[in-house]
């Protein structure tokens, strides 16, 4: 005969709220889409990377599996050696912007050319006013008639 099994009262995350395997629906959420899209090797890449974004400099602050994103560097291929752990706003601005900007970081620049081959970079225009202004010339006469 069986013993009694144990059964978990929180998530180990510390949420009370379980919804299978003994993890919340986030964690639960997570473990599914770490073996669908990550071949289970997101664990893996967070903590190599110290749950934190790899752009140098980067301002974020926020750490954490659910402040980050890991980063495919070619798309569907599951090597950990070839993904990235990034910030969301960093994470948004490789995968979702379609023009590359000269401020960015240089690792930046490297992960949007590798998501955007095709694309056409359009580098920013800087409209700095650079020393004493045009002298103001008036287009056409205005004439006021006097009643």
């Amino acid at each position: 005969m069986k013993g009694p099994v144990q059964r978990s009262l929180h998530c180990p995350c510390g949420n009370e709220k379980i919804l299978a395997l003994g993890l919340c629906s986030t964690c639960y959420t997570l473990k599914r889409q770490d073996e669908e899209y990550f071949g289970g090797h997101r664990e893996e890449v967070l903590a190599r990377d110290g749950y934190r974004c790899r752009v140098p400099n980067c301002a974020t602050v926020k750490r954490g599996k659910r402040s980050v994103a890991v980063h495919h560097r070619k798309p569907g291929n599951s090597d950990p050696k070839l993904m990235i752990t990034l910030c969301l706003p960093c994470h948004a601005k490789v995968s979702r912007t379609q023009f590359l900007e000269n401020e960015w970081p240089e690792l930046l620049r490297i992960l949007w050319r590798e998501q955007h081959p095709d694309a056409h970079e359009q580098t920013t225009l800087d409209f700095k006013v650079r020393g004493p202004g045009a002298a103001a010339v008036p287009l056409f006469e205005i004439k006021v008639s006097q009643k």
